[in-house]
Formats: C-alpha cells, structure tokens, sequence
C-alpha cells in the first residue's frame, strides 16, 4: 500500500501525516508513505486544496484533516 500526503508544510498538513502514521500502527498495517509537497506534482493530481491524501493513487479527500479513526477505516477499507 502507497499512501501520499499532499501538502506544502502547513500545520494541517503535518498533522495529516501525524494521524496517517499513527492510524497505520494502530490498524497494524505496513505501508509506504510518501508526502508530496511540489506544487506542480500536487495539481498533477487535481489537488486544489491541502492537505489531501491518496491510497494507492485514488485521493480519498482534500482540505480536512481527518481523525486517526477515519484513517483507519479509510486504510481498511
């Protein structure tokens, strides 16, 4: 499993990656996790708004910063 962290350093987006890595210890599962702070990489992906996350290349959301448990049903899922 990829999972991406688009951001560009805000408070939001480093707590983006925070919750991601502790909702894949928590879920028990291994996964890489990329954080994509180049603005070009991130409109790439149709990303207008930070901090937004992608799994396995699908993004899931943009401009919220979801809790641990929303991760973890997110990652599961």
């Amino acid at each position: 499993m990829r999972i991406e962290v688009f951001g560009i350093g805000c408070v939001k987006c480093k707590r983006l990656e925070k919750n991601v890595r502790e909702a894949l210890a928590k879920a028990g599962v291994d996964a890489e996790v990329v954080k994509v702070d180049d603005m070009t990489a991130i409109m790439d992906q149709g990303i207008m708004v930070t901090p937004a996350l992608a799994i396995d290349g699908e993004v899931k959301f943009m401009g919220k910063v979801p809790s641990v448990e929303e991760l973890i049903g997110m990652i599961k899922g």
